[in-house]
């Protein structure tokens, strides 16, 4: 019987220091992660130039082993008698912040450097990357759950071995009576309720997929997709001015004047249900006083009190000709497919942290004089525009023109 106990507790003892490994490597990344981006991420990337040179592979470009640990905390001594200390000033152009890190936090952080991949992105089909997080979250579960069997067979065995030794031993308190099992399981609740707690406050306000029902069923799949109208001619506002707007019922009647019935292929709503374009005709008529017999204007008119789906704090400032005019986004950058919905939904977040990060990855179309193709707005810039012709960078992004600004979006 000992020969068994001893074979479990070194099982036991292996799968713990398996699990301890694995933490200490997660831990070391984060760190590294934690590190770089306290410190390091205004200036440099990972994968690219930015102000600095990128840290990925730095170590493999240093003129001599350990420089990057000196360098970090020796900037200003080194900028004057190192050579290629100078020969990084004199390329970016700007003189590198001294700090005072420890050397295994320098390790970390170009540790994480040459660790570092790209996100994954969205699928060439469209379909967005698997998230395998419910699957770690069951695995964690079941190996919970093997770790507390295994305890109750070394507990059970031990009990088998005293007793043929003649030890005798008190009855083993019940799994659901231990102390240490319900203290664990209190933690576990604790902190599975906090996760929950802190992404549904963090969700708060975002309506993603909101669709509610409007007066009139108003299909975007049959007017901007089936018959191909511009956006512009109903959301003029977007290319002038703040507000996208929302057409008057006089834009509508300017087509449904003629328009009287519905031809086209059949419209469901999302429970199947199947809508009748002719019947939402009549109720713009109604909204507009018109009488398509009689073709004219016979009683008085209202508003059409449409739900409003997409809407931002009121701390956040967003204009949307500088996005459509200036930046030349399309809409569909933040509507989603909206030539394909029958009735409009909230495609994206239009969190914070989606706003950003679409910042730090639109990349800006510079005026080129040449070819007289691009946007004179960023002509401010031109130095930018000169860096990218002589092929010190690739791209500029809206991130390095102060588009990661508080006072970009926020009052």
């Amino acid at each position: 019987m000992s020969r068994y106990r001893k074979i479990l507790q070194k099982v036991f003892a292996s799968l713990l220091f398996i699990a301890l490994v694995s933490l200490t490597n997660t831990s070391f990344a984060a760190d590294g992660e934690a590190i770089f981006k306290a410190n390091c991420a205004s200036c440099h990337k990972p994968l690219e130039d930015y102000t600095g040179p990128k840290l990925q592979g730095a170590r493999e470009r240093e003129p001599n082993p350990g420089w990057a640990l000196k360098w970090v905390n020796n900037v200003n001594s080194m900028l004057e008698t190192d050579a290629y200390a100078k020969g990084l000033l004199a390329k970016y152009g700007a003189r590198m912040t001294q700090f005072n890190l420890k050397p295994e936090e320098i390790t970390a952080i170009l540790d994480y450097a040459d660790a570092y991949k790209l996100p994954p992105t969205a699928t060439p089909e469209g379909t967005p990357a698997e998230d395998n997080s419910l699957l770690f979250g069951i695995l964690t579960l079941v190996l919970a759950v093997i770790a507390l069997i295994l305890l109750q067979v070394n507990s059970s065995l031990r009990k088998l071995s005293e007793e043929k030794d003649g030890v005798l031993r008190s009855e083993p308190v019940p799994f659901y009576r231990n102390k240490s099992y319900i203290m664990m399981g209190v933690l576990v609740l604790f902190c599975l309720g906090g996760y929950i707690t802190i992404n549904a406050a963090m969700g708060l306000g975002r309506m993603k997929n909101y669709q509610p029902e409007q007066p009139i069923y108003y299909s975007h799949k049959v007017h901007a997709g089936t018959n191909q109208i511009n956006c512009l001619y109903c959301h003029g506002g977007a290319q002038e001015g703040k507000q996208a707007s929302i057409p008057s019922v006089n834009v509508c009647m300017n087509c449904h004047k003629a328009i009287k019935e519905y031809k086209g292929d059949v419209i469901t709503r999302e429970d199947g249900k199947e809508v009748s374009g002719t019947a939402e005709i009549q109720k713009l008529y109604a909204y507009a006083g018109w009488n398509p017999d009689e073709k004219k204007y016979d009683k008085p008119g209202k508003a059409i009190e449409w739900v409003r789906i997409h809407n931002l704090p009121d701390h956040v400032y967003f204009n949307h000709s500088q996005h459509v005019t200036v930046g030349k986004q399309q809409c569909q950058t933040c509507h989603g497919p909206i030539q394909e919905m029958p009735e409009v939904y909230q495609f994206s977040e239009l969190s914070m942290g989606w706003c950003i990060n679409c910042h730090r990855e639109t990349k800006v179309n510079f005026y080129n004089k040449e070819t007289g193709e691009g946007n004179k707005f960023y002509s401010i810039y031109e130095k930018f525009s000169k860096d990218i012709r002589s092929g010190k960078m690739d791209s500029v992004t809206v991130e390095k023109i102060g588009g990661t600004e508080c006072q970009k979006c926020h009052y």
